[in-house]
């Protein structure tokens, strides 16, 4: 299998049909958990990144950056 990258804004993401297939086989309940899994790994990696960039910040202080980056994401 030959994969074609092709990062442009004119791009449309395409989800593999084995992929599919897999996902169209979970319960709703597993796809919610999957999705929580994911946002959970999104935020210790996000923290994991700014503890490395400040380490002399405090927790309070680095969670309150990973809120602010988490929030700020989209705009």
């Amino acid at each position: 299998m030959t994969v074609k990258w092709r990062l442009d804004d004119g791009q449309i993401e395409v989800v593999d049909e084995a992929v599919a297939d897999i996902l169209r086989r979970k319960t709703p309940a597993e796809r919610m958990r999957m999705v929580a899994e994911a946002w959970e790994f999104a935020r210790l990696w996000v923290r994991a990144g700014v503890r490395s960039q400040h380490p002399d910040w405090g927790d309070e202080r680095v969670a309150d950056e990973v809120k602010r980056r988490f929030l700020h994401a989209a705009g």
